[in-house]
């Protein structure tokens, strides 16, 4: 399919869906120059992650995995949502049944409006205390080294997902059912090869599954339709349920109240 013919059929689909669910990626992020961790700048090139995000090496040496986070949060406090953050929002704003999923811990999604949303392995920006379970926001960077529960004085960790974890239950089950359930599922800026997550479009029954990525994927033979491109450049440019067709006015979502 040409990209002419696949822009037209993206648009088609986006339209008449009635339940989709969107799966992002580090791609997603990285257009609003958040480092992945696979690319060519990632941060495991630099890291082993057995050394820095596991419960062990937090157990081992606390202060090094916190100097490592706060670098992360420092890297990533200036990012913004980029075009298609706020594409993926303003389509939950289109659709009562839309449900997005993201692998990212960056919190832009959430920055760009996005609130049905399934955040499978955490938030960077959220601190869980290792010894009463107090969860909070605590966007100061840095924070300090190691920093404590404002409740016990406890040592708070990142409320991510490390290796060695399982992921959340009911993250697991809302994300799977979404899933089952979706006439569209655009899979969006990932690798496709983080399980569980990867095999989520494989529990797809009646939906059309859409993957946009600048590259092939282990995902690629077994979507519907694949189009090689930035999410960004590509979502722009489709109309969301209820705008002008195609053609007519050119796509720009409005930034909810409130997101920077």
């Amino acid at each position: 399919m040409s990209g002419r013919d696949a822009l037209v059929e993206l648009t088609r689909l986006v339209r008449e869906a009635r339940r989709p669910v969107v799966l992002t990626g580090a791609g997603v992020s990285a257009e609003s120059g958040v480092p992945t961790f696979r690319g060519p700048d990632g941060l495991w090139k630099r890291h082993r992650p057995e050394d820095l995000a596991t419960p062990e090496a937090f157990a081992r040496d606390p202060a090094l995995v916190w100097e490592w986070y706060n670098w992360r949060r420092q890297r990533i406090a200036p990012a913004r949502p980029n075009p298609a953050h706020r594409w993926i929002a303003a389509y939950e704003r289109a659709n009562p049944e839309f449900l997005l999923i993201t692998q990212n811990v960056d919190g832009l999604h959430r920055l760009a409006g996005s609130r049905r949303l399934v955040e499978v392995h955490g938030d960077l920006w959220m601190v869980r205390c290792t010894c009463c379970g107090r969860e909070d926001e605590d966007r100061r960077v840095p924070l300090p080294v190691p920093p404590r529960c404002p409740e016990c004085n406890g040592m708070l960790r990142p409320g991510v997902v490390w290796f060695g974890e399982p992921l959340p239950a009911e993250a697991l089950s809302r994300s799977a059912e979404a899933v089952r359930k979706a006439d569209l599922l655009l899979v969006v800026g990932t690798s496709a090869v983080v399980q569980p997550v990867a095999s989520f479009p494989l529990l797809a029954r009646g939906a059309v599954v859409v993957e946009i990525n600048p590259a092939a994927t282990p995902l690629t033979p077994f979507v519907d339709l694949s189009i090689r491109s930035a999410a960004g450049a590509l979502l722009q440019r489709i109309p969301l349920p209820g705008s002008p067709p195609a053609g007519t006015k050119a796509l720009s979502p409005s930034r909810p109240g409130g997101a920077p």
